[in-house]
């Protein structure tokens, strides 16, 4: 299996993860795991040229990312 595969399978896992502790309430590690979760598929996006997968996780990044710093600065 290629390095973008591993990547790919791997983000899509930690989404998941995140999925299912937004839906039970886990904040804020929910929102730390999918900002994982974007950070790896950010790097798939760009490792594969996928324009769209680059600019819907960097703009998942930057959303999860202020609502952090909204919450907790």
């Amino acid at each position: 299996m290629l390095l973008v595969d591993k990547i790919k399978w791997t983000a899509t896992g930690v989404v998941l993860v995140g999925a299912i502790f937004a839906s039970l309430g886990i904040y804020p590690a929910s929102a730390i795991i999918l900002n994982l979760g974007s950070v790896l598929f950010l790097t798939w996006g760009i490792l594969a040229r996928e324009p769209g997968q680059i600019v819907v996780n960097a703009g998942l990044l930057a959303i999860y990312t202020l609502g952090l710093a909204y919450k907790f600065l």
